[in-house]
């Protein structure tokens, strides 16, 4: 049992703080979720507040036997923000507010048509291998770590001191990768 399903399991019992442990921990990873979507009418950080909620019921949902608490949380957060935008589209014109995934490259956006199943996952993480060997070959290698770390809800400040650059050349780089993933994700859909 890892660290994450021990929280878990905690907070199930009431422990406060394995929960605001856990909210803590994903919680750069809710935004970088987030990030991968457009809400029309809305901002970042409404799709952000609905990732959080996903994220705990997560915390509260969590069974042992599944999956991992991780990939769980990941599939309760996905859900979420999806269902926020569903929803968005439904109340506005249908033609003019679909949502737009801006991160496939991670391999979490996905086909807002299908359901999540076993099939879809398992052929997911097929592709998702393919493509981030693709992304390798692609980016150089300044321009892989700063997508990821933007990707996972990282500022362009807080990627910048990690890898000991200025700003601006990270920025840059994340500008530079979003290109040539964009390109690469048109060349797939041919």
């Amino acid at each position: 049992m890892t660290e994450d399903e021990k929280l878990a399991f905690a907070a199930q019992g009431g422990d406060k703080t394995a929960v605001e442990t856990l909210l803590e921990k994903y919680k750069n990873a809710v935004r970088g979720i987030a990030r991968g979507y457009f809400l029309e009418g809305g901002d970042g950080e409404d799709l952000v507040q609905e990732g959080m909620i996903g994220l705990y019921s997560a915390i509260t949902d969590y069974r042992e036997g599944g999956m991992s608490f991780k990939n769980f949380a990941y599939l309760c957060i996905h859900r979420r923000i999806m269902t926020a935008v569903k929803s968005a589209s439904r109340q506005k014109h249908l033609a003019l507010n679909r949502y737009v995934p801006l991160d496939n490259a991670d391999g979490q956006g996905t086909d807002m048509v299908s359901e999540v199943n076993p099939e879809t996952i398992l052929i997911g993480g097929e592709e998702r291998g393919e493509f981030l060997r693709l992304l390798k070959q692609e980016l150089s290698e300044a321009e892989y770590a700063a997508l990821f770390s933007y990707m996972e809800g990282l500022s362009i400040a807080e990627t910048a001191a990690r890898a000991g650059k200025s700003e601006k050349s990270v920025e840059n780089a994340v500008q530079r990768a979003k290109k040539k993933v964009l390109a690469l994700l048109r060349n797939r859909e041919r």
